[in-house]
C-alpha cells in the first residue's frame, strides 16, 4: 500500500533527503509511540516522539523524546533558556503546528521552532518520528533529521 505524501515528506523531497515513509495501524485509543513502535516492530527506544511546550521566556519550542521516555520539563527548560516550561494544552496543538495529537512531526510545523532532541539518537542509523498523519512514520538518519529542522541535542529526558 503506497502511502499518501504528507507536508513532512514533501518537504524531504525537496531537500533531497533520503527517507522511508511506513505505515501502521492506527489504534485511537493508544496513540502512544510504546504502540507504534510495536506496530513497527522496532525497538521504542528508536521511535521518537515530538512534544511541543511553551517556554516563559522564548514562548513555543520542541522536544523530541524516545518513546517510552518521560520529558523533564525541568533539564528541557534549562536547554531552551527557560526558567520554566509546560507542555501546551492539547486543544492548542492543531493551531500552534498545523498537527493533531498523534501526528506531530517535528518536520514541516506551521512555524520552526526552536527544537530539541535527546541525545540518545546519537545511538541510532535510523530514527522514527511522525510524518504528520496517523498510521505513518517517517525513518530517517538522525543527522538529516537534525540538519532539515536545525535541532539542537540535548539531555532532556
Amino acid at each position: 500500500m503506497k502511502a499518501d505524501k504528507t507536508n513532512a515528506a514533501r518537504l524531504l523531497d525537496k531537500a533531497k533527503v533520503d527517507y522511508k515513509l511506513i505505515s501502521y495501524i492506527v489504534d485511537e485509543s493508544d496513540l502512544s509511540a510504546i504502540h507504534v513502535a510495536e506496530q513497527l516492530n522496532e525497538p521504542v527506544e528508536q521511535v521518537f516522539k515530538t512534544l511541543v511546550l511553551k517556554g516563559d521566556k522564548t514562548g513555543y519550542f520542541v522536544c523530541i523524546i524516545p518513546g517510552a521516555e518521560e520529558l523533564d520539563l525541568k533539564k528541557a527548560a534549562k536547554a531552551s533558556g527557560n526558567k520554566n516550561c509546560e507542555m501546551i494544552p492539547m486543544k492548542d496543538l492543531l493551531n500552534v503546528t498545523g498537527y493533531i495529537r498523534g501526528a506531530c512531526s517535528p518536520i514541516g510545523m506551521k512555524r520552526l521552532f526552536p527544537t530539541y532532541i535527546h541525545q540518545s539518537v546519537a545511538d541510532f542509523g535510523d530514527i522514527y518520528i511522525s510524518a504528520g498523519k496517523r498510521g505513518l512514520q517517517i525513518q530517517i538518519a538522525p543527522e538529516d533529521l537534525i540538519n532539515i529542522v536545525n535541532i539542537t541535542i540535548a539531555d532532556i529526558i
